[in-house]
């Protein structure tokens, strides 16, 4: 399974984040500003109770006293204005970000090569699409706000300090290296956490998965307890790792308050000092340290925006990873339009990463024009592998593949797959209508007469308007409200509508009853026609007629002909037909 890069310097992280909210920097920018004017009017509530004390109270010169709570009245609804309009700002530009940043995953995710999916468990890039990015839009325009508006906030909050008392305010300043420590302190902590937090994620989601997808498998092996005992283990490991973030970021937030409030006792004993003397008024000494205590909360919140700050940062590396992903390479310049379907291995072999041995091994086969080429052999032999090189799932490692006299690699992807069509024995279909089904993938708006006559000709025609709502009918997750026989038979209507030339079928009808398969093969049979076709065969007298039979073993081609050649040529072919039918009459 691939991981995140670990250990991107913050500031790379974060300067790639905005380039996602650069695009939206007018809204940002207004957002601020409102976040800006929110912040300048901070000083004044102190500086409001200064005038209240020193001229209300002690001096009693007040005029008209109604003006001063229509003030505080004033700044409280002028604060609140602001901070909405900045909040709705922020949260505007945030989901922006979300929603590109999917589109920008889900883009690299569906132009991934075969590979990557074989690497990673599904669990991986749905927790960083569904999950991680959320974290990330938080760290991209929460997180600035706050810096922003509270960095603003101090910095009001200390002028005005200044102004009061240029002494005790370096005082006060005495606690910010500490603080400052402190949050460097937990942002590793908080990051390598959040990372391990994501990752839990994704081994729950592909518990999820695992148990919905196999529930009958479940049942049947009566593996409940089994499955609890897994869940509860990853639903552990996922509390650890939110508990020891909660704990990081809990632990930020009072010692920062604890620094604080030294710094405001010391403070306290100076200011009735100078009160003492007579240097300070009462209004001077009440504004100073209430607005020593108006930094306590902007302060606080700059400490705990660390852990945000930490968790988007840890989940910004493990959106990039997959955004970096290094997508399909298609370095083709020819588009094919129709071909004629000659398919050439010339001396090809393919090995997997990591394998022990090739699965496929110097390969060599020449398939003419609307041949009938069937693959059989053991488990292992390479029969997939075979079917895997010609959409290009997977690259040869050594050899050629041609498609009209084309090496595959010359040839543009999309071309190259519009002229292929594949039935496999795992048929995948969407939550969809069947009509929608059997249209997937024909590269055209096809009519409802056009798909009809498919499942006319995959015999799929009855079991279709016998459905509650015929072709409209939604047939559930993976056609789980159809049978085996009837998805096969949406397949392969959606490979007559395609019109491919070139056909793959994949042990189609391997996995079917004999009712069934006898439908299934029959609509094959009409999809085989006038198109070049690589079965690859389970039930081997279910290619009896192909034009030739090619057997591989461990990877090589042992024997090319036709059934009756290779029966009596009493090879490796024969005995394999011999074994199968024996089975089968036993």
């Amino acid at each position: 399974m691939s991981t995140p890069k670990l250990d991107v310097p913050s500031r790379v992280l974060y300067m790639r984040l905005l380039g996602y909210v650069r695009p939206y920097w007018k809204a940002l920018a207004l957002s601020l500003l409102v976040t800006a004017l929110t912040a300048a009017t901070e000083p004044l509530l102190p500086a409001l109770m200064k005038y209240m004390l020193d001229q209300g109270f002690v001096t009693k010169e007040v005029t008209r006293p109604w003006l001063i709570p229509l003030a505080l009245i004033g700044i409280f609804m002028l604060r609140g204005i602001l901070g909405y309009l900045s909040s709705y700002g922020m949260s505007w530009v945030s989901n922006k970000v979300i929603t590109d940043m999917r589109d920008a995953m889900f883009a690299r995710l569906v132009r991934l090569p075969a590979q990557y999916f074989h690497d990673n468990a599904s669990s991986v890039p749905i927790t960083r699409i569904a999950y991680n990015v959320n974290g990330v839009a938080g760290a991209a325009t929460s997180v600035i706000t706050v810096l922003l508006r509270d960095v603003l906030v101090v910095i009001g909050l200390l002028t005005y300090l200044f102004f009061l008392n240029w002494q005790l305010t370096l005082v006060t300043l005495v606690m910010v290296p500490a603080i400052a420590l402190m949050i460097r302190v937990f942002s590793g902590r908080l990051r390598a956490m959040s990372r391990a937090e994501q990752e839990g994620m994704a081994q729950m989601n592909q518990t999820l998965h695992e148990s919905v997808a196999c529930n009958r498998v479940i049942k049947l092996a009566n593996a409940e307890t089994l499955v609890l005992a897994r869940f509860s283990r990853v639903n552990n490991a996922l509390r650890g790792y939110n508990m020891r973030q909660g704990i990081a970021a809990a632990a930020a937030g009072p010692l920062v308050q604890i620094c604080a409030s030294v710094a405001i006792a010391v403070v306290v004993y100076f200011a009735l000092i100078l009160a003492a003397k007579n240097v300070m008024t009462v209004g001077s000494f009440v504004a100073f340290i209430g607005t020593m205590a108006m930094l306590l909360a902007p302060l606080k919140r700059l400490a705990d925006v660390n852990a945000p700050l930490q968790r988007g940062l840890a989940a910004a590396e493990s959106v990039f990873s997959l955004i970096d992903e290094v997508p399909e390479q298609d370095h083709g310049t020819i588009a094919l339009e129709q071909a004629r379907g000659r398919i050439d291995f010339e001396d090809v072999s393919f090995s997997y990463p990591h394998a022990e041995r090739p699965a496929l091994a110097h390969v060599n086969l020449a398939v003419q024009p609307g041949e009938t080429i069937a693959l059989v052999g053991p488990s292992g032999a390479g029969k997939t592998t075979f079917a895997n090189l010609l959409p290009r799932f997977y690259h040869p490692t050594a050899g050629q593949i041609r498609l009209d006299g084309h090496d595959l690699q010359d040839i543009t992807l999309a071309s190259l797959r519009a002229n292929l069509a594949l039935v496999s024995q795992d048929v995948m279909l969407f939550n969809d209508t069947v009509a929608n089904n059997i249209a997937y993938g024909s590269g055209r708006n096809a009519s409802r007469d056009e798909i009809e006559a498919a499942a006319a000709a995959a015999n799929a025609l009855t079991f279709i308007n016998a459905l509650p709502e015929g072709f409209d009918t939604v047939i559930g997750e993976n056609g789980t409200r159809l049978s085996g026989g009837q998805r096969q038979r949406i397949a392969i209507a959606r490979a007559l509508l395609k019109n491919a030339p070139v056909l793959i079928l994949d042990e189609a009808t391997s996995a079917l009853d004999n009712e069934s398969e006898r439908l299934v093969q029959a609509a094959l049979e009409k999809l085989m026609q006038g198109r070049t076709t690589l079965v690859i065969a389970h039930r081997l007298s279910t290619i009896e007629n192909a034009d030739r039979i090619v057997v591989l073993q461990h990877g090589r081609v042992i024997e090319i002909g036709s059934h009756r050649e290779l029966v009596a040529h009493d090879g490796v072919y024969a005995q394999l037909y011999k074994l199968q039918f024996s089975d089968e009459a036993a």
